[in-house]
C-alpha cells in the first residue's frame, strides 16, 4: 500500500521486481514512490471521460492517456514512478535524481521507460511511466 493509502497492484514477478528495485535505489538515498499501478478497463476509462469533461479535446487526451483496453497498466507490469518533491505524472520527474537513477539501473531489474520522447507510438514524453518488460 502506498502512504496515499491506495493499493497499487501489480503482477508477483512485477511486485517482484519493484521492491527489489525500490530498495536498491533506496540503499543510494534515492526515493521512488509507485503513483500508479494496474488499472481496470473501467478506471482507464473514467480517467479519459474526466480530463474530456474539463474541455481537453479528445485527440489532446489520447496522447497522455491510451484507450480502454490498450493501456500497458492493464496487464499489471506497468507503473506511474515518482519522487518527493515532484508533481505526479510531470515532465519535471525527468529532472530528478530519481529519474536518472532509473535511467542508469532499471533495466536490470527489467523494467523500460515505455514513452521516451519521440516515441512509436505518438503518446507525450512520459518519463514516469515503466513498464516490467524482463529479457
Amino acid at each position: 500500500m502506498a502512504r496515499s493509502g491506495r493499493v497499487h497492484l501489480l503482477t508477483p514477478p512485477a511486485a517482484k521486481a519493484w521492491q527489489a528495485m525500490r530498495a536498491s535505489a533506496a540503499a543510494r538515498q534515492v526515493r521512488l514512490i509507485a503513483v500508479s499501478a494496474f488499472r481496470s478497463f473501467d478506471h482507464q476509462l473514467r480517467l479519459i471521460q474526466r480530463k474530456c469533461a474539463s474541455g481537453m479535446p479528445v485527440a489532446t487526451v489520447l496522447e497522455t492517456l491510451a484507450p480502454p483496453a490498450c493501456s500497458e497498466h492493464h496487464t499489471g507490469r506497468a507503473m506511474d514512478i515518482g519522487t518527493l518533491g515532484c508533481a505526479p505524472a510531470s515532465e519535471a520527474f525527468a529532472d530528478t535524481a530519481a529519474f536518472n537513477w532509473l535511467q542508469a539501473n532499471a533495466s536490470d531489474f527489467g523494467f523500460v521507460m515505455s514513452y521516451p520522447r519521440n516515441n512509436r507510438y505518438g503518446y507525450v514524453y512520459e518519463p514516469w511511466h515503466w513498464c516490467y518488460m524482463p529479457a
